[in-house]
C-alpha cells in the first residue's frame, strides 16, 4: 500500500537471468499495477509471459525518458500506479529513470523499491576482493580515450571497483585497466545466475589473457593499495597508540588498516621499519 494512499511508482528488481530467483512480491506488483514502463517492453513480455502476467506495458528508456516522465506523471495524477523495470536487475543501476524518480518526488507521490537480484553485489560476494568499501561505477565511456581518463581519475581510490561492460569491449576494458591502474588482484564474471556463469579469478595481466567471450560482463578489480608516505606516518602513529592502550602489535596493525582499508602487509612492514631505525 502506497504510504499516502495515492497512485505510487513502483521500482521493481528483475532477475538478471534465473527467472526462479524472482520473488513473489515482484510478482504481486508486476500483476497488481496499471502499467508495466519497461526499458524494452520485448525483453519484459518474456518475464510476464513466464508467470501469465497480463498487465499493460509501455516504453521508458534512454531516448524517450523526457515524454516517457511526462505520460507516466499523468498517469499517477489519475490514480494509476506504475512499475518501473529495467531488462534485468535494478532499474537506474546503469540503466534509465534518475529523470523519472526526481519528477516523481517533485510532484509528491510515494516511490517503492520491490527488492530483487544485481549483478554488481552478486560479483562482488564471491570474487575474492575485499567488500566493506567499494564503488560501483557502472560502464565506462566507450571510447577508450575518455575511459582513460575515468580510470585515471579512480587510480588512486582504495575501494574496490566494480564495472559493467558489454562483450565486445571486454578485452579493450582490461587491457586498458591493466594499463593504467597496473596489474591488481581483479575477478571477470560472466553470465550471473544462468547455466554459464563463470568466475575467472587472478589478476588484469591474467585476464587480459582471456578471449572470446560472450554473455554479461562484470568486472571487480582491487582498488589502489598504496600509501603516501606522509599518510603511512600518521596510519604509524594511530597503530602505536592501540599499542600504547593495550593492544598486541598485529592486532593493531589489523585493526587499523581495517578501518583506513590499507594494506596490512605494508602497514606491518612500515611498522617494523619504523621500529629497526628507532633501535638504531
Amino acid at each position: 500500500m502506497p504510504l499516502n494512499h495515492k497512485a505510487a511508482l513502483f521500482l521493481v528488481a528483475t532477475p538478471i537471468g534465473n527467472l526462479s530467483e524472482v520473488s513473489q512480491r515482484c510478482l504481486d506488483v508486476l500483476k497488481s499495477v496499471d502499467v508495466i514502463a519497461c526499458e524494452d517492453t520485448r525483453n519484459t513480455q518474456k518475464l510476464l509471459s513466464h508467470f501469465d502476467i497480463h498487465t499493460r506495458t509501455i516504453t521508458y528508456h534512454n531516448f524517450n525518458e523526457k515524454d516517457s516522465t511526462k505520460g507516466i506523471i499523468k498517469l499517477l495524477e489519475n490514480k494509476e500506479s506504475v512499475a518501473l523495470v529495467s531488462d534485468a536487475g535494478y532499474p537506474l543501476i546503469s540503466d534509465p529513470g534518475y529523470q523519472l524518480v526526481n519528477e516523481v518526488i517533485g510532484c509528491g507521490f510515494d516511490i517503492i523499491t520491490i527488492s530483487g537480484p544485481n549483478a554488481a553485489l552478486n560479483a562482488l560476494v564471491a570474487s575474492g576482493l575485499p567488500t566493506s568499501h567499494y564503488l560501483f561505477y557502472g560502464f565506462l565511456n566507450p571510447k577508450s580515450s575518455q575511459a582513460a581518463k575515468e580510470l585515471e581519475a579512480l587510480k588512486s581510490f582504495p575501494y574496490t571497483l566494480i564495472f559493467y561492460e558489454a562483450p565486445h569491449r571486454i578485452e579493450k576494458t582490461i587491457a586498458l585497466a591493466l594499463k593504467i591502474l597496473g596489474d591488481r588482484k581483479a575477478c571477470l564474471a560472466r553470465e550471473l545466475t544462468k547455466i554459464h556463469e563463470e568466475y575467472h579469478r587472478g589478476t588484469l595481466k591474467q585476464l587480459s589473457e582471456l578471449h572470446d567471450l560472450k554473455g554479461e560482463m562484470v568486472l571487480i578489480v582491487e582498488g589502489c593499495s598504496e600509501v603516501k608516505k606522509e599518510d603511512m606516518g600518521t596510519l604509524l602513529q594511530k597503530v602505536n597508540e592501540l599499542i600504547a592502550s593495550g593492544y598486541r602489535a598485529k592486532e593493531a596493525i589489523s585493526e587499523i588498516a581495517g578501518i583506513y582499508d590499507v594494506s596490512r602487509n605494508s602497514l606491518y612492514d612500515a611498522y617494523l621499519e619504523e621500529k629497526k631505525q628507532g633501535e638504531k
